[in-house]
C-alpha cells in the first residue's frame, strides 16, 4: 500500500487549481500557493522545465499521489505500447482499479478509493482484489462486496451530485456493480482541470 504523507489539498494550492473539482478545495478561496511566500510565488515566471515538472506532479497527484517509482513504471509501459505515448499513459492510469472505483462513484475521492480497495471491499470478476494499482481490462466487472454495501462512505458517494459517470464505465448503483467497457482516450476522461500528458512525456524524454 502506498502511503500519502502530505495533505492532499496542498497540491491544489501549489498548482493553483482545484485538481479534483471538489467544493472543499482551499483554492476556491485562496488561489495561491501555500506558505508565507505563496502569494509572491504566484507572480513568478515558470521555466519550460518547471511547466513539464508541474504537469507531471499534477497528473501524479490526481491519481492519489502515485509514487515516482510507480509513475515512472507506468510511463515506461506507455512508451513500449504502440500508438501515442501520452494517450497510452492516460489509458494505463484510468485502467487502475482504484481509479475505476472512483470513476464508478463507489467512493467520494481517489484517495478513499485506494483505501477502499486495500481494505478488501472490492471484487473484480467475482474475486476479491486488494491492490489499488491492479490493472483492469475492458470487460472486467467491478463490484463492492456485499458486506460493504451499506457503508456510509459508499452511500454518500452514490448520492453525491459532484461527479458524473464517464461513458467508458457501465454502472448499476442498485447492485453496486460496474463494467469497464473500454480504455479511454484523454478527451474521454472527466478531469476537473486540464491535464497535459504530452508535457509529461517531454519531461521524461528530455
Amino acid at each position: 500500500m502506498t502511503k500519502r504523507i502530505t495533505a492532499k489539498y496542498k497540491l491544489d494550492r501549489r498548482m493553483g487549481e482545484n485538481i479534483w473539482g471538489r467544493p472543499k478545495s482551499p483554492v476556491n478561496k485562496r488561489d495561491y500557493g501555500p506558505g508565507q511566500h505563496g502569494q509572491a510565488g504566484k507572480r513568478k515566471k515558470i521555466s519550460d522545465f518547471g511547466l513539464h515538472l508541474r504537469a507531471k506532479q499534477k497528473l501524479k497527484g490526481y491519481y492519489g499521489s502515485i509514487t515516482e517509482k510507480q509513475f515512472r513504471r507506468i510511463y515506461n509501459e506507455a512508451t513500449r505500447r504502440k500508438g501515442d505515448t501520452s494517450e497510452n499513459l492516460i489509458g494505463l492510469l484510468e485502467s487502475r482499479l482504484d481509479a475505476l472505483v472512483y470513476r464508478m462513484k463507489f467512493v467520494p475521492t481517489v484517495f478513499a478509493a485506494r483505501q477502499f480497495v486495500n481494505h478488501g471491499h472490492v471484487k473484480v470478476n467475482g474475486k476479491k482484489v486488494n491492490i489499488g494499482s491492479y490493472r483492469c481490462k475492458p470487460g472486467d466487472v467491478i463490484e463492492v462486496r456485499e458486506k460493504s454495501r451499506q457503508m456510509n462512505l459508499v452511500l454518500d458517494a452514490i448520492d453525491s451530485p459532484e461527479r458524473e459517470l464517464p461513458d467508458y464505465v457501465n454502472v448499476d448503483h442498485d447492485k453496486l456493480k460496474g463494467e469497464f467497457t473500454r480504455i479511454p482516450n484523454l478527451g474521454d476522461v472527466p478531469y476537473a482541470v486540464q491535464m497535459e500528458p504530452n508535457l509529461v512525456v517531454e519531461y521524461y524524454s528530455r
